[in-house]
């Protein structure tokens, strides 16, 4: 009898990514065989950098960590649809969100119902975010970097540098 591939979605906007999102990353690596990483235009939130910046920003950080990602065959793509019917589209049976606070999960527990509701199969599963990101927000960061504060906390070194870049700082 063969196996069904286990396959995740972990959405997002990433914009910039994180230490926070690159753990999560990391963590859902061991409990599926593929990850889809789907990069939401999301434009409501007035992204920093372009679809096409964060989409790359992710594949390169993914690309410094691969010897963490535990064998799992990992996957980034742009996408501007509903969520369920992306996970759909690429044969993900869970989705995965990080929680950092109770503020996350009362939004997190609307998505997963109306979601539900389009495709029962389809489960969400939440990582809660090691303690040593769970304040860090994409949002903070970018406005630490605008009023030139020091983000090397909270961003590996090549988004400090975009980051930093964007902003106008060297």
């Amino acid at each position: 009898m063969l196996s069904k591939e286990r396959v995740g979605f972990y959405p997002g906007t990433f914009d910039p990514m994180t230490l926070g999102h690159g753990d999560i990353i990391q963590r859902a690596t061991k409990m599926v065989d593929r990850l889809v990483i789907g990069v939401a235009i999301n434009l409501n939130k007035g992204p920093m950098f372009t679809l096409d910046e964060r989409v790359e920003m992710v594949r390169d950080e993914l690309e410094v960590a691969k010897g963490k990602l535990n064998g799992c065959l990992v996957e980034v793509h742009p996408y501007d649809d509903l969520t369920i019917h992306f996970a759909q589209e690429h044969g993900a049976g869970i989705i995965i969100r990080g929680l950092r606070a109770v503020a996350d999960f009362e939004y997190e527990y609307q998505l997963v119902g109306m979601n539900r509701q389009l495709d029962a199969e389809i489960e969400t599963i939440f990582i809660m975010a090691n303690h040593q990101y769970q304040f860090i927000a994409s949002r903070l960061v970018k406005e630490i970097a605008r009023l030139d504060g020091d983000i090397s906390a909270f961003v590996s070194p090549r988004v400090v540098k975009r980051l930093y870049e964007r902003v106008g700082r060297t």
